[in-house]
């Protein structure tokens, strides 16, 4: 059995909402935008995602930490969210990979946690009445003090949050054991681990790259593709990336594919425009259906804002929408080699249904190289 605090906490939302649990995870108090993600497994996957950088995150599976955590199992070096929420913390960490509990690893990435709180309730308040700043706190017990702090607390809207996560250097990605060995740049909006091992299994050496790398230091490195990179926040105010890609797209016959952010700020570089949701599409159970082949892929997402598909250019046509709510999931260049989805292809801890958009990323390159 594992050792937890039995510490009262609360969680109060803007709106007043107050919810009465015990904290797990560090004591103290936090601050974030609240959002809930459907998964019934890859929390340790989840709580590493850059994406979800100034985010409180809901687990609406009732039962969490039953398999431990590891070292292998890391999106990121560390954690940018600002707070967990659980139904039940599961005392027992069973698995032959578990190296630390669910608790001690959020002690370690200094996160709080409340645990025996109604995730389903706050989930339909979450969907009812939009994505809201909330606050987790086992020192202010007193919720119309808590309430105050999270109305001062910053919104999501209008926050560049790339900049927060991304790469302070470039460095190398992992090595493809297949030749040849594809060099391709990689912008690092927020990228996850398994992003780069998936482009490293199809024959990509992606070399990564900060947000804020400008054109002519991408086009010093003669790059045979580009990968823009999933990543929290607003992507209105990321301009600097915006015009970057651009330029890529003016000056550079190389092609191009974007994910999460990168599908969004890809889309605004063709003029089109953003939008943020009412309170987005976090898990990895999402119906998205592919135009161009009629099948339905069961994808694992992560975002709060989306491209208006009815702003889209000419030249580009959308290939994938979400069948839940219609909304657009990706889009391809008629004549570039440009394509980009708003989900995440490499979905670890799973589904796989979308894994072959890698491949097709590296078979435009190879089609590209072997004119």
């Amino acid at each position: 059995m594992l050792r937890m605090s039995n510490k009262e906490a609360i969680l109060v939302l803007e709106d007043g909402t107050t919810f009465e649990g015990k904290s797990f995870g560090c004591d103290g108090t936090s601050f974030g935008e609240i959002v809930f993600n459907t998964s019934m497994t890859g929390y340790q996957e989840i709580i590493t995602d850059p994406s979800y950088a100034n985010q409180i995150i809901t687990f609406t599976y009732p039962e969490i930490g039953n398999y431990g955590t590891n070292k292998n199992d890391l999106e990121s070096k560390k954690s940018f969210a600002k707070g967990i929420i659980v139904k039940n913390v599961s005392p027992i960490a069973s698995n032959w990979e578990s190296e630390i509990s669910l608790n001690e690893f959020l002690e370690s990435q200094g996160l709080t946690g409340i645990s025996g709180v109604d995730t389903r309730a706050i989930t339909r308040k979450i969907r009812s009445s939009g994505a809201m700043r909330a606050g987790i706190s086992t020192e202010i017990l007193n919720p119309d003090e808590l309430k105050k702090k999270v109305l001062e607390s910053p919104s999501m809207v209008g926050a560049d949050l790339a900049k927060a996560v991304t790469t302070k250097e470039m460095y190398r990605g992992p090595m493809p054991k297949i030749q040849p060995a594809w060099p391709i740049i990689a912008m690092d909006f927020g990228i996850k681990q398994n992003i780069l091992n998936r482009l490293s299994y199809f024959g990509c050496a992606p070399l990564v790259v900060p947000a804020t790398a400008a054109f002519d230091e991408i086009k010093s490195i003669n790059p045979v593709g580009l990968f823009l990179s999933n990543g929290p926040g607003d992507p209105e105010p990321v301009k600097y990336a915006v015009e970057t890609i651009k330029k890529v797209i003016d000056k550079l016959n190389i092609p191009i594919f974007g994910i999460c952010l990168g599908h969004q700020l890809l889309a605004q570089a063709f003029g089109a425009k953003t939008y943020k949701m009412k309170f987005g599409h976090r898990g990895a159970n999402q119906p998205v259906k592919n135009l161009k082949t009629g099948k339905i892929e069961i994808t694992s997402q992560n975002h709060g804002f989306a491209v208006e598909t009815e702003t889209l250019p000419k030249e580009l046509e959308t290939t994938h929408i979400n069948l839940n709510d219609n909304t657009n999931e990706g889009f391809r260049h008629k004549e570039l080699s440009i394509f980009s989805v708003q989900y995440h292809p490499e979905a670890s801890p799973g589904p796989h249904d979308s894994d072959y958009l890698f491949e097709e990323f590296v078979g435009l390159i190879k089609r590209s190289n072997y004119k």
